[in-house]
């Protein structure tokens, strides 16, 4: 079992997103929330859908080697919308939303998320694209929306686990998790893997005593 496993690291999950506390919680792994504050800028002409991986990776790097425990486990994640070549970033106030929604009423768009695990000597890093396809939003279903959920902390001005998600989508293809923060799936194969290796490296050293 992946907790197992975990029970000799101090795992960080350097993120203040509820969504992705709740996820990583509910997968059993305990953890702590740690945050650093970070440009999230990317560079001009970055592909797309590379953009929230890179952002997890500039999150992990942002945690000093010199500050890490010998069983330090930082887990960082970053999660973008897109629009065809679009970005669609967290509105910051009621009519940032509105557009937002209206952009992705009967539409098909994609979320991303990118993830990043390290520990003081490595350093995994994989991301995860689910499409989600809207039907036709009237204005009073944006309307009712915004004014009861307030959506401003959430890229793409919505959460799939709230009402919209309920009436608005009509499917999706990959991970429903991803779309709330955290590909949780993805991200238990991935910590196993990784634990897996750290656990190989450390009987290496010491056979090669």
């Amino acid at each position: 079992m992946l907790q197992d496993k975990l029970e000799d690291f101090e795992i960080i999950l350097a993120s203040a997103s509820p969504r992705r506390k709740q996820l990583l919680d509910e997968l059993g792994i305990k953890f702590k929330v740690q945050i650093k504050s970070i440009d999230e800028n990317f560079p001009a002409g970055y592909p797309v859908e590379k953009v929230a991986q890179y952002l997890s990776e500039i999150k992990a790097a942002a945690f000093l080697t010199s500050e890490m425990k010998p069983n330090t486990l930082i887990i960082t994640a970053d999660t973008i919308v897109t629009l065809g070549k679009t970005i669609l970033g967290k509105p910051s106030n009621y009519q940032g939303a509105a557009n937002m929604l209206r952009n992705l009423s009967g539409k098909k768009h994609s979320v991303i998320t990118g993830v990043t695990i390290r520990t003081k000597n490595k350093r995994q890093s994989f991301s995860a694209s689910t499409d989600v396809y809207f039907k036709t939003l009237t204005n009073n279903e944006i309307d009712y929306y915004i004014t009861t959920h307030k959506p401003y902390d959430k890229a793409g001005g919505y959460g799939i686990q709230e009402w919209i998600g309920q009436i608005a989508i009509k499917k999706i293809e990959g991970s429903y998790f991803n779309v709330m923060g955290l590909p949780t799936h993805k991200l238990y194969e991935e910590l196993l893997k990784f634990v897996n290796d750290e656990d190989e490296n450390r009987s290496s050293m010491f056979f090669d005593l």
